[in-house]
C-alpha cells in the first residue's frame, strides 16, 4: 500500500479550517480503490477517500496507508509489530499521476451520503487529522487503510448502513485463501507468507472481515445499502473508471517454482550422501542445511513467541522447523554425535509429516521435499539402525 509523505498537502489541509466549515452539500465523497501493483507492498490494491469541497476548491485524498521510512529502528518495529501507520493527505492530481506511472487501474465510486452524514464524516476526519490522532497501529487484517474507510463509513451512517445477509449454502473463505488470490502470480512470496502466517489466518472471514483487502472492500461496499425512511439505496454509486490498465501479468517459469527447486535439492542431497564416504564432506554438508534450518527454526520461535503480529502467532510450522533443529546445529558446530537430539528432531518432522493433512493449518506444498530433506539427514546422523546408510566413525567414536 502506498508509502508517501506528502506533509505540504497535510498542513496545508490540516491548517486550513475552512476546508471543514463548507456547507456539507458542497461536499461530495468518493471510493477510490486503486488495482495491484508489482511490487510486495502494493500486490493487494490500495483504498483511499477522495473529498471534493466545489466552494473552497479542495480536492484531496485521505490515505490511512502510510508510513514513514526514517521511523527509529524501522525493520525492527516492522518485525514485531509495532510500526505506525499515519493518515496522509494528498492532492487528488497527485495521487492519480502517481498510479498513471505505476500502471494501476483507479476506480472511483461516489459515496451516498445525506448532508448530515457527510458533516459527521468530515467530522471525524477532522479528528483523525490531529497530530495525537494521526498514527495508528498497524494490522494487516484487522486495521488497515481499507478497514480504516469502512469504519469511517459505519460510524457515519449508524445502524442504518446494511450489508448483504450471509447466503446459507456459501462458506465464506479464510484470511489465507483471500491473500493467496493476490500471491498466486509470485510463487516464492507466496510460500515465504505461507510459511510465516499462523492458524489465525485459516479462520473463515465473514462479508465484513473481507474488507481488509482493497479491492474485496470495493465489491462489498458496492452491495451495501443504506435504510433512506424504509427505502434501500446503494451505499456505493456505479463505478467509474479514473484509470484504466490491466492487472499486471506476471510471468514464472515452471522450473523455478519453489516445490520443483526444493525437489530438486532433494535429490542432489540424496546422490550426495549415497557418494560422499568422508566425515568432513558429511559434517560439511549437514553444516550447510542446518544451518539454513536454524535460520528458519529461530524465525519460527520469534514469530510465534515474540511478535506482536496476531497473524504470526500460533504457526505451526513450528512442528518441523522447531528449537531442537538449532541445538542439532550447534552439535554439528562444537563436533559433536548429539544422536540423541537428531533422533528427537526426526521424531518431531516424521509426526508432523503424518498430522500437517488433518491439523488446523494450511500448508504449502513445498515443504514437502523440506520435510524429505530433515526426515533424511536427521535419520543418518540419528544413527538408527534400520538406516542403510551410515557416517564414517572416527577413533573416538564421533560421527
Amino acid at each position: 500500500m502506498k508509502k508517501r509523505l506528502t506533509f505540504f498537502a497535510f498542513m496545508l489541509v490540516f491548517l486550513s479550517p475552512s476546508v471543514f466549515s463548507q456547507e456539507p452539500r458542497d461536499t461530495s465523497v468518493y471510493l477510490v480503490t486503486c488495482g495491484p501493483g508489482t511490487e510486495t507492498y502494493s500486490i493487494y490494491g490500495h483504498s483511499a477517500l477522495h473529498v471534493v469541497i466545489n466552494n473552497s476548491r479542495s480536492d484531496n485524498v485521505y490515505n490511512w496507508g502510510v508510513f514513514d521510512f526514517s521511523t527509529p529502528h524501522f525493520a525492527w518495529k516492522f518485525a514485531k509489530g509495532r510500526l505506525d501507520y499515519m493518515l496522509d493527505v494528498e492532492n487528488y492530481r497527485s495521487f492519480i499521476q502517481s498510479y498513471f506511472y505505476e500502471k494501476r487501474y483507479v476506480i472511483s465510486q461516489k459515496v451516498n451520503i445525506s448532508p448530515a452524514e457527510t458533516r459527521r464524516l468530515m467530522e471525524l476526519i477532522n479528528e483523525n487529522l490531529k497530530p495525537e490522532n494521526r498514527n495508528y497501529r498497524y494490522d494487516f487484517l484487522y486495521d488497515n487503510c481499507s478497514t480504516r474507510i469502512r469504519d469511517l463509513f459505519e460510524k457515519t451512517i449508524g445502524k442504518t448502513l446494511l450489508y448483504p445477509p450471509p447466503v446459507e449454502d456459501k462458506k465464506p473463505p479464510t484470511f489465507r485463501k483471500l491473500i493467496s488470490k493476490y500471491q498466486n502470480p509470485y510463487p516464492w512470496l507466496k510460500f515465504g507468507v505461507d510459511l510465516l502466517l499462523g492458524s489465525p489466518v485459516d479462520k473463515k472471514a465473514p462479508f465484513r472481515d473481507r474488507m481488509f483487502l482493497p479491492v474485496e472492500m470495493q465489491k462489498e461496499l458496492s452491495e451495501a445499502v443504506v435504510n433512506r425512511s424504509g427505502k434501500m439505496i446503494p451505499l456505493l454509486q456505479n463505478p467509474v473508471i479514473v484509470l484504466d490498465f490491466p492487472v499486471p501479468s506476471v510471468k514464472h517459469h515452471f522450473l523455478t517454482a519453489p516445490w520443483v527447486v526444493f525437489s530438486a535439492v532433494m535429490i542432489l542431497i540424496i546422490i550426495m550422501s549415497s557418494l560422499i564416504k568422508s566425515k568432513r564432506g558429511n559434517r560439511i554438508m549437514d553444516l550447510i542445511i542446518w544451518f539454513i534450518c536454524s535460520i528458519l527454526a529461530v524465525m519460527m520461535v520469534f514469530f510465534n513467541f515474540f511478535t506482536d503480529h496476531l497473524e504470526l502467532r500460533w504457526n505451526l510450522n513450528i512442528l518441523w522447523l522447531n528449537p531442537f533443529i538449532i541445538i542439532c546445529f550447534v552439535m554439528l558446530l562444537i563436533n559433536r554425535n548429539g544422536t540423541s537430539w537428531f533422533r528427537l528432531v526426526f521424531y518431531f518432522t516424521a509426526g508432523f509429516a503424518v498430522l500437517q493433512f488433518i491439523l488446523p493449518q494450511y500448508f504449502n506444498v513445498a515443504i514437502i521435499p523440506l520435510l524429505a530433506i530433515i526426515l533424511f539427514r536427521s535419520s543418518i546422523r540419528g544413527d538408527f539402525d534400520w538406516n542403510p546408510l551410515t557416517l564414517p566413525v572416527d577413533g573416538e567414536g564421533n560421527l
